[in-house]
């Protein structure tokens, strides 16, 4: 049921959804998804964190370990940008369904996002080596990241492997001009 109620609401949206389709997809009866997730809203409330929180296990393992920081950084965008394409289902579930309805849907898919941005931002604290918004940076990571595997899994997109080569390539330039000598943003005048 959950993997129907994912993919059907991954491709109409939660409005557009019914617990008929979502029910006759999974091959059972309308009052038995009923018994089980009770409303529409709790069935896509549990989507949200199935999904999430196996968006967050493949990351988790990836990024964890004793490799370099650029190295589990990098492992962990690939991690990221291949489940996306592997569940587009789930990924639009998380990144546009759930936030597009506000509350209490957002909430959920936003601890998500942090948990991811944690993840990260403790690499970019390592490979930093010094002062620097590691807190920040890894907001601002997770958010070209999400637009990335939107774009790229999209009409003209491109596949995880580029799409994490891109972004990395991206990232450890910018945050080689936080750990080179007087690297630190912080200290520099702002910009006109």
């Amino acid at each position: 049921m959950m993997d129907a109620a994912v993919r059907t609401f991954g491709r109409l949206g939660y409005q557009a959804a019914s617990m008929d389709e979502i029910a006759e997809l999974a091959g059972v009866s309308k009052p038995l998804v009923y018994l089980y997730l009770h409303s529409k809203e709790d069935l896509f409330t549990s989507c949200i964190r199935r999904e999430a929180r196996a968006l967050l296990a493949v990351v988790a393992a990836a990024v964890e370990g004793e490799g370099a920081a650029e190295e589990r950084l990098s492992a962990g965008l690939l991690a990221f940008f291949t489940y996306t394409a592997e569940h587009p289902d789930a990924w639009a579930v998380l990144s546009r369904q759930a936030r597009a309805q506000g509350e209490p849907f957002a909430t959920e898919a936003e601890r998500m996002r942090d948990e991811i941005a944690g993840y990260v931002g403790e690499l970019i604290g390592v490979a930093a080596q010094g002062p620097c918004d590691a807190e920040g940076l890894a907001q601002a990571l997770v958010g070209a990241a999400e637009a990335m595997a939107n774009w790229a899994n999209g009409p003209g997109g491109t596949a995880p492997r580029q799409a994490a080569a891109t972004l990395m390539r991206l990232v450890w330039t910018g945050l080689g001009t936080l750990t080179a000598p007087g690297g630190d943003l912080s200290k520099r005048p702002a910009a006109p």
